[in-house]
């Protein structure tokens, strides 16, 4: 009985089909980490772990990021920063989750002990996308913040690497005349320099 009682936990349909797991939905923390233990399960972010038969897909991080936060915030606030980076399979994963939310929308606080921080910021109409369900900016948007707010031992890699990523057309020619374009940018001369940076040892 208790095989076939575990055999039918294991086809339940989560929100990927049945290849992540949150602890607390279907398995708890405690047993999701054992299963890791055991080779069965691959941490990914938070909570949130994927069955060791399956890659890790932009769908699956950005789904295993957003469930750092509460689920009522899930539609109010995008990935961020290095988390949007990593997300695109440019950026070492987070040790935080970065989220942003428009300033103009009323947004709750996030919980104490969460594992990600919150910024307030404007975005433009073609700042965010959408990947497996969850918003998260844009790659121009994800570039302009890396060469803003990221940090030096990861930044300029990251920007080669957005760059290179077929799929995201998004070449640093375009970042650096999109930052040039803009004014009162805190930061924006270190920013530039990353960029440039990033360019050089690209070619």
């Amino acid at each position: 009985m208790q095989g076939r009682g575990l055999a039918h936990r294991d086809l339940a349909i989560n929100s990927t089909g049945g290849v992540l797991f949150h602890g607390g939905s279907l398995f708890s923390s405690v047993e999701l980490q054992a299963m890791r233990m055991d080779g069965l399960m691959a941490h990914v972010c938070g909570e949130s772990y994927v069955r060791t038969d399956q890659p890790s897909t932009p769908a699956i991080r950005a789904q295993s990021a957003i469930n750092t936060v509460p689920r009522s915030l899930h539609a109010r606030v995008a990935l961020a920063r290095q988390s949007a980076a990593w997300v695109y399979g440019c950026a070492p994963a987070p040790a935080v989750v970065s989220l942003v939310t428009d300033h103009r929308r009323r947004t709750t606080a996030l919980p104490a002990f969460c594992d990600a921080v919150m910024h307030q910021v404007t975005l433009g109409p073609c700042d965010l996308s959408t990947i497996g369900g969850v918003p998260v900016t844009s790659p121009l948007r994800t570039a302009l913040d890396v060469a803003i707010h990221g940090q030096d031992f990861w930044a300029v890699e990251t920007l080669k690497s957005i760059a290179a990523a077929p799929g995201l057309r998004c070449p640093l020619h375009l970042v650096i005349l999109s930052l040039e374009s803009s004014v009162r940018v805190p930061g924006k001369a270190r920013a530039l320099s990353r960029l440039r940076e990033a360019l050089r040892v690209s070619r």
